[in-house]
């Protein structure tokens, strides 16, 4: 296996400093953030576009990776791809359209994204919408060598994604409807054991359980605020008590889940994925918080 960290926490330095510092401190793989470079999308980690597939330079790109002695795991673009405003929707599947031909060009086999969904709607209702665009999405993807990687964060950490959140593909359930409707080699998981901490999901057996279906793999960590919980209950579906952290710093056992990876044969990226406000506020903050998940994987990653 490899460590790499995903790239968006960098959103003020150029790929190249990423690689350079990247490289200078023991991480192997990029997860490059490709978010479309004239704006739009400007949540919490969203927004920063290290390579602008609108304006793609492979040449540019490949010398930057050759210089520093790394290699991009995925392309990572995260929207609504099922966003209620159908504008919004089209914009989203179009930029994943120009971000999967990237890899393609790239000779990057993955990208990473988010299936969406409207949180207003049920579940049957979200997967009738799920079947309008992901079938076409995903052959797109296959016929250019490309892999697509869904996360399964729920997207539900503010009151504007309460209550169902606005990524449908979170639980067991889902992924099952999810890969009867698109059964294709080319459609799997991003997995990340950190939503599954307090959704209550047993990420080892979700490794095995899915260990097929794991194509890329996130590395953060989650913290149960308990006095959050005893305020605000299990029936807030998180708000006010799942705090992301570092790895090393929350309730997943690195050990126990990395040794589920490797019992099933899982053998590419480990990504860390910063999303720890105490690590936050600047370069030299984030560059720390880093340096934290690197030491408790290292270890662990050869």
């Amino acid at each position: 296996m490899k460590l790499g960290l995903l790239t968006a926490a960098f959103p003020d330095l150029t790929l190249a400093q990423v690689a350079e510092w990247s490289a200078a401190n023991g991480f192997e793989m990029l997860e490059v953030a490709c978010w479309p470079s004239a704006g739009g999308e400007r949540r919490r980690y969203a927004g920063v576009s290290h390579v602008d597939v609108d304006l793609l330079d492979t040449d540019a790109v490949h010398e930057t990776l050759t210089i520093h002695g790394l290699e991009i795991s995925s392309l990572a673009y995260y929207p609504n791809n099922l966003h209620p405003d159908l504008d919004e929707r089209k914009a989203a599947n179009d930029h994943l359209r120009r971000v999967i031909d990237a890899a393609h060009e790239l000779g990057v086999g993955i990208v990473g994204t988010f299936v969406g969904r409207d949180q207003t709607k049920t579940l049957p209702e979200s997967f009738a919408e799920f079947r309008t665009v992901w079938p076409e999405l995903v052959e797109y993807a296959s016929e250019r060598g490309v892999r697509i990687a869904i996360e399964n964060c729920p997207m539900l950490f503010s009151y504007d994604e309460w209550p169902g959140g606005t990524n449908l593909a979170a639980t067991p359930a889902a992924w099952d409807e999810m890969f009867s409707i698109v059964d294709s080699p080319s459609f799997g998981l991003n997995l990340d054991p950190s939503h599954l901490v307090w959704l209550q999901i047993d990420y080892e057996r979700v490794v095995r359980d899915y260990a097929a279906k794991i194509f890329h793999v996130h590395a953060k960590d989650l913290e149960i605020d308990r006095d959050g919980l005893y305020r605000n209950g299990t029936i807030s579906l998180g708000m006010g008590w799942q705090v992301p952290r570092l790895p090393g710093l929350g309730e997943v056992r690195w050990s126990r889940f990395v040794a589920a990876l490797y019992r099933v044969g899982y053998d590419y990226v480990v990504s860390v994925e910063h999303e720890d406000r105490s690590f936050e506020g600047s370069e030299e903050l984030v560059e720390r918080g880093f340096l934290i998940a690197r030491d408790t994987l290292r270890p662990l990653i050869h």
